[in-house]
């Protein structure tokens, strides 16, 4: 827990409520930017649905988080102390309330937009609490979870246009290869990666930004608009990547995942300008910096 400084002249930081640390406000900007690069991918369609769906995004996400911090209440006694509610700071009955809350009210924003993006929220919730409860940490079922709830959560923003959605849900594969690395990488965080998972974690990650301009070539995008965007993303992450294959650490670990998971935002800006234009990419990317901004005072993961 932090404590104010005592030097002269110091000036302490108020400390940001225990609830929002547990909500992870660096990642609700990356949930947001999942959801915009879907509708985007849905051609722009009704700007009213949007205005549902980002926010249902973004308390699934929510939702998600506190559930995680509640399922692992435990481990995270020992592991990492200072986190809301193994510090005392948030009770777990009350951790689990809020998750849940946000869990409920997205899936019913998502059902005001449409009866189709209900069922997309529905089942992105399912997910959510099946990786909380019981994937989380397994090899295999960890990341493949971990992928079909971001993948859902662009296929949410798709879902503006239920039309399109049937003609281009494969472009969720995108993030969801993109999310399978991070997670992959993100079982090393606390006692280090292995060099094998390291590895496959940057081969998913090169095959997430090197399929966008394919897959939107094929589904009727610009090739040339994604794949100029997706170089961004690639420059950001495939450093942190090498370094953890490199040396696979329990500091190199988590310093990948938080370069995955802010420079989602850039893989959305991608996704967007292959199938929005250039100003919607534009847009999405120019979410970055309040998403760093944020992390220096959250935590990412």
């Amino acid at each position: 827990m932090e404590t104010p400084s005592c030097a002269p002249g110091a000036r302490s930081r108020p400390t940001p409520p225990a609830w929002l640390r547990l909500l992870r406000p660096p990642n609700l900007v990356t949930a947001a930017a999942d959801v915009v690069a879907g509708f985007a991918v849905a051609g722009l369609p009704d700007w009213s649905r949007l205005a549902l769906l980002a926010p249902a995004g973004v308390l699934l996400y929510a939702g998600g988080v506190a559930l995680n911090d509640v399922c692992d209440a435990e481990l995270d006694a020992v592991e990492r102390p200072e986190r809301p509610i193994p510090s005392g700071r948030v009770t777990r009955p009350r951790a689990a309330t809020l998750a849940f809350g946000c869990l409920a009210a997205g899936v019913a924003l998502a059902l005001a937009a449409s009866p189709t993006s209900g069922l997309a929220a529905s089942a992105l919730a399912a997910c959510i609490i099946m990786y909380d409860a019981w994937a989380k940490g397994r090899p295999v079922a960890g990341p493949a979870v971990m992928a079909s709830c971001r993948g859902l959560n662009l296929l949410l923003g798709l879902s503006a246009s239920p039309l399109l959605l049937q003609q281009r849900w494969p472009v969720a594969v995108v993030p969801m290869l993109y999310i399978a690395a991070v997670t992959v990488v993100s079982l090393g965080e606390v006692q280090g990666a292995r060099r094998t998972p390291a590895v496959a974690a940057l081969a998913l990650l090169g095959a997430s930004v090197v399929g966008l301009p394919c897959l939107a070539f094929a589904l009727g995008g610009s090739a040339i608009w994604s794949g100029l965007f997706a170089a961004l993303p690639l420059g950001l992450v495939a450093p942190a990547y090498l370094r953890c294959a490199a040396s696979p650490s329990p500091a190199l670990a988590a310093a990948a995942v938080r370069a995955g998971v802010l420079s989602l935002i850039a893989l959305d800006a991608a996704v967007a300008a292959g199938f929005g234009g250039v100003y919607t990419g534009a847009a999405i990317l120019a979410a970055a910096p309040l998403a760093r901004s944020l992390a220096r005072v959250f935590s990412v993961t």
